[in-house]
Parts: C-alpha cells; structure tokens; sequence
C-alpha cells in the first residue's frame, strides 16, 4: 500500500489524500507489510481492500451502512460489509437482514451473499476495519483503519447532501455518532447477528424507511432486490 501504489477511484483518493500521507497511515503500512512478510494470510486481497469506495464513489452515496472487520475465513471477504464471495455460504447476520428486508420491501431470497449489487446504485458497504489476518477475529484493530473510515464517514457527513445511515449495533452507533441528523436520516437498530437480532432488528423496517426519505429528498431509491445470479450484480 505504498503511496504509488494506491489505486481507488478517483473522487475519493482525491478527498482521502490527506488520510493517505498521515503519520497513522505510515504506521498502518509498515504493519500490513509485516504480517505478509511474516507468512500471515491477510483477507481481503489488497486490490480489494478499498472496494466499497471504488464500487460506490462520493457523489454517488445515498445510503450508509456500517460493519467492524472482514470476514477472516478463505474466500468469504472482498471488500463490502456483510457480503461474502458468490459460491459461499450467506453468513447468519446476511440471513437475517434478507429476513428483514422480506418482510419490509418484499424481498425474495437469493442464494448468494453477494452485495454489489447494492453498491452500484449507491449503498456504502463500510467496514470499520477494511482487513483482518485469516481465522484471527479483530486482529487488525486498533492498527489505523478506524481513524480511515472515521474520514470517510466525515467526508460523507460533510459533502453528500441527504444520506442514509443505517447504523446496527453499538459499536455502529457509536462510531457515527456525530452524522449531523438535520441533513441526513439516521435509522438504528440491534445489529443482525443470531444473538441480538430478536432484539429490534427485526421489525425495523429501515430499508422501506430508507426509500421513502430517499424519494422525499428527489433521490432515486435503493432496489434492494438482489439479482438471483450473482454475477449479474
């Protein structure tokens, strides 16, 4: 992740300049090369550590939704929160929010936790911590990328006009807790994971809810219907 090696799209390199030549980011580089260098598997693949803002550029976010870490098994992470590779098992808080999104917009289920389908129209994917060492849980934290997504959700509080933030859980919660809510629609929930979902998640119905403060504000709603093929994303 040397300075010359940075590739995203260019909107948002432009804006995160100033993330990228940070005394944080140094330090975050030389660890990145450490773990490689120590033989540690580190998920996503480094083209795919700034997916979601390649995938979702800055003037084109309409909705926000915030998760931790990737994935730490093989093949699961690539870049957007909450979504796994095609031909991987759609984890247990993506089964809950296609339960949600079932029961509140109508959602038919697919077979596939592939979400880029959201991410093209507009939805941030935003992991708080964009790698993870594989089969290690949280093993990246606290190492420079939360002071990163701290920037992005600045940049987006700041420029973008009307946002949604869907914000599951406390950590969510907490980590955007400064989205100025006279410009933007800030939804909170439990977060989706099998034990906290029953909680409020359920019943939220922040999707529909999203739409609707999208379609007041003259914005083009989200299709939160997933393609059932999940190359078609």
């Amino acid at each position: 992740m040397a300075q010359g090696e940075i590739r995203l799209e260019p909107g948002w390199k432009e804006r995160l300049q100033p993330e990228f030549e940070s005394t944080y980011m140094t330090g975050l580089r030389s660890f990145l090369v450490d773990e490689k260098r120590q033989g540690q598997v580190v998920f996503p693949r480094g083209e795919e550590y700034f997916r979601a803002l390649d995938l979702t550029p800055l003037d084109r976010v309409k909705v926000v939704i915030l998760g931790q870490d990737p994935y730490h098994g093989p093949g699961q992470a690539h870049g957007l929160c909450f979504s796994v590779r095609p031909g991987v098992r759609t984890p247990p808080s993506l089964v809950n929010i296609y339960k949600e999104l079932a029961a509140d917009v109508g959602f038919q289920k697919v077979d596939h936790g592939f979400l880029e389908h959201w991410a093209r129209q507009g939805v941030l994917l935003l992991n708080s911590v964009l790698t993870v060492r594989q089969a290690a849980a949280a093993s990246h934290r606290g190492k420079g990328w939360e002071e990163f997504t701290d920037a992005v959700i600045r940049i987006v509080n700041a420029e973008c006009p009307h946002v949604v933030f869907m914000l599951w859980g406390a950590y969510a919660q907490k980590k955007a807790g400064f989205v100025d809510t006279k410009r933007h629609l800030v939804l909170k929930a439990p977060h989706p994971s099998p034990l906290s979902a029953h909680n409020g998640f359920f019943g939220c119905r922040h999707f529909s809810r999203a739409n609707q403060f999208l379609l007041e504000n003259g914005i083009e709603p989200i299709d939160w219907q997933l393609p059932k093929n999940p190359e078609q994303s």
